[in-house]
């Protein structure tokens, strides 16, 4: 298996490369349960980010990121949208959305109770990595649909061989590969 190797925050790791489609490879960075990487970067990122007043993120990668973030910046909460629709939600508000590395669409929601949370804050959004921008970018109508004002997007990577996640506070960038 090829792998890609990269250094986030002064924390190395070697990434497998994986096949997307009959096009594609990405170097998969998968976060979940690396608490060394989160809170390296964690640490970088808040030297960079606008004040805000919350975070808000999408099930389940970003989650860690936006919980040390919301800890390190004194924050007593971040929101998360989910990805599906729960029993407990009072008049949760949905937004469908298309990812580069999951093979069906998918839905964003948040519950009533977040929603009336968000109206009037500033909101910098949270995802692990943005690649074609259409999950933070759906996160981001989200957002704005409960009333809040989005100040930025962060993750700890972009993905991607141009500039179009130019307006996303990151450490780095991940290449795409051609097969």
């Amino acid at each position: 298996m090829k792998h890609y190797s990269i250094e986030v925050a002064g924390v190395k790791r070697e990434l497998p490369v994986i096949k997307i489609n009959d096009e594609i490879s990405i170097a998969s960075f998968v976060v979940l349960g690396d608490t060394e990487l989160i809170c390296a970067a964690a640490k970088e990122l808040k030297e960079k980010l606008p004040e805000a007043d919350i975070f808000v993120t999408a099930e389940a990668k970003g989650i860690p990121l936006a919980q040390e973030l919301a800890r390190i910046m004194d924050m007593p909460k971040y929101i998360v949208a989910r990805k599906s629709i729960k029993s407990y939600m009072q008049n949760p508000i949905v937004r469908k959305v298309k990812s580069i590395t999951t093979k069906d669409e998918q839905i964003l929601c948040l519950d009533g109770i977040d929603v009336e949370y968000l109206k009037g804050k500033k909101v910098l959004l949270v995802d692990d990595v943005v690649s074609t921008g259409e999950s933070i970018n759906e996160l981001k109508e989200l957002t704005k649909e409960a009333g809040a004002e989005v100040v930025g997007k962060v993750s700890i990577l972009t993905e991607g061989n141009d500039d179009s996640n130019s307006d996303v506070i990151a450490l780095g960038n991940l290449p795409v590969f051609n097969n």
